[in-house]
């Protein structure tokens, strides 16, 4: 199980990875085109679609991962309040929160189908097939958050244990005017 949700994540990752070069593909085919003089139609709209699609799809993966400090900054007014149930408590309301999101952004995908709704641009692009990464990205990302919610409630490391574990100490500072920035590296 462990390694189909690690796949699961890195094809996530790799589909996001996949759209942003996506986008400079077709940022330098548009400029291409208008220095040839051939006219472009609705490239900013597709660049702006697999830009949606790139940043929900990311979602998961850097949520496995965490390679950012967010969670920390998130993390501190509740752990304040009561530390033993702080990271318990963090992962329950995200697996609510991200279940809510990615619940009606399906919903979205399927009604934008259904009615066959088409984007407003030059082309018509069918409004379902951009909003489907947006819906994959945050159910994905529900999936690693309720990932993580089994491992706090079974005891075992999450993954953003495992990330912090292994990412490495600050450097000793020299000054105090450094001071502030160990904190955050």
């Amino acid at each position: 199980m462990r390694g189909a949700l690690d796949l699961l994540y890195k094809g996530s990752g790799f589909l996001a990875g996949f759209f942003l070069v996506a986008i400079a593909v077709l940022s330098a085919a548009q400029i291409a085109a208008r220095e040839l003089g051939v006219a472009t139609y609705s490239y900013d709209d597709f660049a702006g679609f697999c830009l949606a699609a790139s940043s929900f799809l990311g979602l998961a993966y850097t949520f496995s991962r965490k390679r950012t400090h967010t969670h920390d900054a998130v993390a501190l007014p509740r752990a304040r309040r009561n530390p033993a149930r702080s990271r318990t408590g963090q992962f329950v309301d995200g697996c609510v929160s991200r279940r809510y999101f990615g619940w009606y952004a399906c919903d979205m995908t399927i009604t934008s189908y259904r009615l066959n709704d088409v984007s407003q641009g030059l082309v018509a692009v069918p409004l379902w097939i951009p909003q489907a990464g947006m819906a994959l990205g945050l159910v994905t990302l529900f999936v690693a958050t309720t990932d993580d919610l089994v491992a706090a409630l079974r005891g075992r490391s999450t993954s953003y244990d495992t990330a912090r574990r292994a990412r490495p100490r600050p450097c000793p500072v020299s000054s105090a005017d450094e001071l502030w920035i160990s904190r955050w590296y």
